[in-house]
């Protein structure tokens, strides 16, 4: 990066980078909602899909009309990943849909995790109450001076507490202007050549994260099924002459459209096309996929995704699903008496969080 490019990423040091940072929050926080008091028994994946990327584009376009040259919209489309479905599961109009059932557990990408039922007991609480307490003491430990291994030994600690995994491998970025995937990361369950290469970090003020907790039920290590992939992102770091028209057509609205942001091909007018062109680009990593990744057949994974600022007085959180812990029965809970006092610390750092009275309330509801 030049050092004019460095000059001139923004970040959340400057109060109008915090402002887009909770209004992108707030419009993320009633996109879900919306999505799932949609999402009933018999409701199809692809139409919530559909309708979730409908209102973020709605509702983004309303805002800062006069900056012409503000990249904005979908940060990542809409997925909907039911049952042992671990992530990334967003169909095309041309893909078999899923309908949602009685008592599926259902991640939806923005996302929140609900079960299509209430109470829930068994492993389905198990492992929806694990993802939960990992997500809230990432909140305590996501601060600055802290070391991302120590989120990744609490997230240890809590899922065996309940008898489950975390999801091998998987990753919560640092978020930079237009970078989803930025250098500092935190790690689930790292195998030991993972935890070798993953590199230790710091976490700073003025530093944006989003923390992505998956747990599952079983093993914890996620396989491609040979789902067909539709989300994908480009990969600025690599360069090929495209031989086919139909690829350079694809390619040149990727570029134009999403810059480096992850799509789905369900946004480009002509399906078939865009199923053509993908290939190439792809197989010449032009563009990285975000493949549908599964759990056993019978087991159930869960998720919390939120995003958090780093600011000077403490984390602040600006997205987050319901959820009601009262209806999670599960016959486990944490076991490290630091994990505990840490959990009951949550809500007394959010309160003297520098947050709007929405995020406090949304979050008072949830304890």
């Amino acid at each position: 990066m030049s050092g004019d490019d460095e000059q001139q990423e923004q970040t959340i040091a400057e109060d109008l980078v915090v402002t887009k940072y909770k209004m992108g929050g707030d419009i993320a926080n009633r996109v879900l909602k919306m999505v799932v008091d949609a999402a009933k028994v018999d409701a199809s994946v692809l139409g919530l899909c559909e309708k979730g990327d409908a209102m973020i584009m709605e509702e983004t376009g309303k805002i800062f009309k006069k900056e012409k040259e503000m990249k904005k919209g979908i940060a990542f489309p809409t997925s909907i990943s039911v049952n042992n479905c671990v992530c990334h599961f967003s169909p095309l109009k041309s893909d078999p849909d899923y309908t949602l059932k009685e008592g599926d557990l259902v991640k939806i990408s923005l996302p929140c995790t609900f079960v299509v039922e209430n109470p829930v007991t068994g492993r389905k609480a198990d492992v929806i109450r694990a993802a939960h307490l990992c997500g809230e003491a990432a909140l305590r430990l996501v601060k600055p001076g802290n070391q991302n291994s120590q989120v990744t030994e609490a997230w240890n600690k809590i899922a065996q507490s309940f008898k489950c995994t975390p999801v091998e491998g998987m990753l919560s970025h640092q978020l930079k202007q237009h970078v989803i995937d930025g250098e500092k990361t935190i790690i689930q369950n790292p195998t030991d050549q993972q935890r070798k290469d993953h590199e230790k970090a710091e976490f700073e003020v003025h530093e944006v994260y989003a923390v992505d907790v998956l747990v599952s039920t079983g093993e914890g290590k996620a396989k491609d099924a040979g789902q067909r992939t539709t989300i994908y992102k480009r990969d600025p770091a690599k360069q090929y002459g495209l031989k086919m028209k139909t690829s350079r057509a694809f390619f040149s609205e990727v570029e134009r459209r999403f810059a480096t942001m992850p799509f789905t091909l369900r946004a480009f007018e002509d399906e078939k096309k865009a199923r053509m062109g993908v290939v190439e680009c792809a197989k010449h990593e032009l563009l990285q996929p975000f493949n549908v990744l599964y759990e056993k057949e019978g087991e159930f994974v869960a998720q919390f995704k939120f995003t958090v600022l780093l600011m000077p007085n403490g984390p602040m959180r600006i997205t987050s699903g319901p959820f009601e812990s009262d209806l999670y029965k599960s016959e486990h809970e944490v076991q490290d008496s630091d994990l505990k006092v840490c959990n009951r610390m949550t809500f007394i750092v959010l309160l003297h969080c520098n947050c709007t009275n929405s995020v406090v309330e949304r979050n008072k509801a949830q304890h």
